[in-house]
């Protein structure tokens, strides 16, 4: 079992969404955070004054998948996410030592579905 963590553009989420529904895997959690990579976030216009933000509004996804869908969900979230410009996001892929499902008990890949 695998817990596989994307920070991605906020406005890429539907098409990450669609590839990972097309890959048979619908167990997602979504949130908002905030941060930057190599780009070091963003010079804006604010009611006339420049503002430089250094953290920008991502998305932060977490899946966990049995070991065989954890191929396909990373390549998903690539097809998805992929703009091909800077802050793209990243892809993070842990070990996922127990899962439980709190409704029926269910322990390990059954648990994950």
């Amino acid at each position: 079992m695998k817990l596989v963590i994307a920070i991605i553009q906020p406005y890429r989420l539907d098409n990450v969404k669609e590839a990972l529904y097309a890959a048979d895997i619908h167990l997602i959690t979504v949130s908002e955070v905030l941060g930057h990579g190599r780009q070091k976030g963003v010079t804006e216009v604010y009611r006339g004054t420049k503002e430089t933000g250094n953290l920008l509004r991502k998305l932060r996804l977490e899946i966990a998948v049995n070991d065989e869908f954890v191929e396909r969900c990373i390549e998903a979230i690539e097809s998805g996410a992929r703009t091909g410009e800077v802050g793209d996001g990243k892809i993070f892929v842990y070990e996922l030592s127990e899962c439980v499902r709190i409704r029926t008990g269910e322990r390990g890949p059954e648990a994950i579905g």
